[in-house]
């Protein structure tokens, strides 16, 4: 990638990358040894004086994909030279691993690029479980990644999602403050417990039918497994949810023929990580595939 900039002031380099171009710590490093900074054309170190109406150059190497890319399925929602957004369905991996290589979003992305022309890499901001569907936001390299994960820790990105759970929620709207905790190892999974670390979803209802509701989620804090965990709690487990269900929206959601976890990450709402730019990124995809529509549809569904 390759990162412009005018100098409006003087000052060290190492300054002007840090404060004026956002570049994080970690990327100034990289590329003061990769040695490709350059200020008016003429490659120079980190401790170059800068003046106002200098240009600076710095171009910065992103490593290579250990994966194949592929052309799959990919729904694009919004795309710049900074950025891609993309509709992930459930069931699809979004990086690959050890034991599989292909068929993640990453190789359809990486396959998109190659179509397209487009350059970029894969750094996804928000990560999905395998189930859970929705909006997937990528940055295209290192100094956008490290500029969207700032905006994250400020809690400037706000996510929401959208879930059928068993049951009816304690009220209307509300909060769920419940810690978070790993089980013992080997498993995987989450519980809440006093041991574990802050956690707060918000929720509000939209609306009620027999046995089940919608709900817009929007998880506080960023723990593996947050909402599914933190509906269990409340009694309201999402449903089609193999792992926090109980035996009932079990039960509930395979007479149903809800095979997975009914999840979507419907809506980010963020400043542009470039322009600042208030930005709304939200799924087109419905939130049950239309041949399960037809139960939820013959539902008394009183709207509050």
């Amino acid at each position: 990638m390759e990162l412009h900039h005018v100098a409006a002031r003087e000052g060290r380099l190492s300054v002007i990358l840090r404060q004026d171009m956002k570049m994080s710590s970690g990327l100034v490093n990289r590329v003061k040894w990769q040695g490709e900074l350059l200020v008016n054309g003429v490659s120079v170190h980190t401790d170059h004086p800068v003046a106002p109406g200098d240009r600076i150059l710095c171009r910065v190497a992103e490593p290579e994909q250990n994966y194949p890319a592929e052309d799959g399925p990919l729904r694009v929602l919004y795309e710049d030279e900074a950025i891609l957004a993309v509709d992930k369905p459930a069931g699809m991996l979004i990086h690959p691993s050890r034991s599989r290589i292909s068929g993640t979003l990453a190789n359809f992305v990486q396959g998109y690029y190659q179509k397209t022309g487009g350059q970029g890499a894969f750094h996804p901001i928000t990560r999905l479980d395998r189930d859970t569907f929705g909006v997937v936001l990528i940055a295209k390299n290192s100094h956008i990644h490290a500029l969207l994960g700032e905006l994250h820790r400020r809690g400037t990105l706000n996510k929401t999602y959208e879930a059928l759970v068993f049951g009816h929620m304690p009220a209307a709207e509300g909060r769920i403050d419940g810690p978070i905790a790993r089980l013992p190892l080997p498993s995987v999974l989450r519980q809440v417990s006093p041991e574990g670390k802050p956690s707060l979803t918000e929720y509000r209802v939209l609306e009620e039918a027999q046995g089940f509701s919608r709900v817009l989620l929007m998880p506080v804090t960023g723990r593996t497994h947050q909402l599914r965990v933190h509906c269990a709690y409340v009694g309201c487990p999402i449903l089609g949810d193999p792992q926090y269900g109980s035996e009932a929206s079990r039960i509930f959601s395979e007479e149903r023929g809800l095979c997975s976890q009914v999840l979507c990450a419907r809506s980010l709402e963020f400043p542009h990580p470039l322009t600042g730019q208030s930005m709304t990124i939200r799924s087109k995809m419905p939130l049950l595939p239309e041949a399960q529509q037809q139960w939820e549809e013959k539902c008394e569904k009183p709207t509050f």
